[in-house]
């Protein structure tokens, strides 16, 4: 059964998406992106979420702390992207183990639940080791990209 990017979340969901992007975001100067596209096509999903990544200027963070949520939505497949700052302190087991708190929402059709408990999961490890100060700006965008 493929899935359309268009039917993978509903504007409503989306919304709750960005707004947990937010809310993963207020207390650290961390960066979280989730991006969606149909397919990576003939492409290494790494080598796609790190084209995704650059395009984004997520490399661009003062602190190399973004971290981009990839999804190929037909391929039925996804990557957690973190830049070189946030993977030097979070544990070695921790993309890992979001990774599967995702798929076990994606498994049962709950993309948004998925996208959301995976983005302030990122968020706690972004504020433990980026705590927000009264220096930091939201250095981008919070909304869900697309290709």
């Amino acid at each position: 059964m493929s899935i359309k990017s268009e039917a993978f979340l509903s504007k409503r969901e989306e919304e709750e998406v960005v707004e947990a992007i937010r809310q993963a975001e207020r207390k650290t100067s961390g960066e979280i992106r989730v991006h969606l596209e149909p397919s990576t096509g003939d492409q290494d999903i790494f080598e796609r979420a790190m084209e995704v990544f650059h395009a984004l200027k997520m490399d661009n963070t003062k602190e190399s702390n973004g971290v981009l949520i990839y999804v190929a939505v037909e391929d039925r497949n996804f990557v957690i992207y973190g830049d070189k700052g946030i993977n030097d302190v979070v544990p070695d087991d921790f993309w890992e183990s979001t990774k599967e708190l995702i798929v076990g929402h994606f498994k049962n059709g709950k993309f948004k639940d998925g996208l959301v408990d995976g983005v302030l999961k990122a968020g706690e490890q972004l504020q433990k080791h980026f705590p927000w100060d009264e220096n930091n700006t939201n250095e981008l965008s919070d909304q869900i990209s697309k290709a």
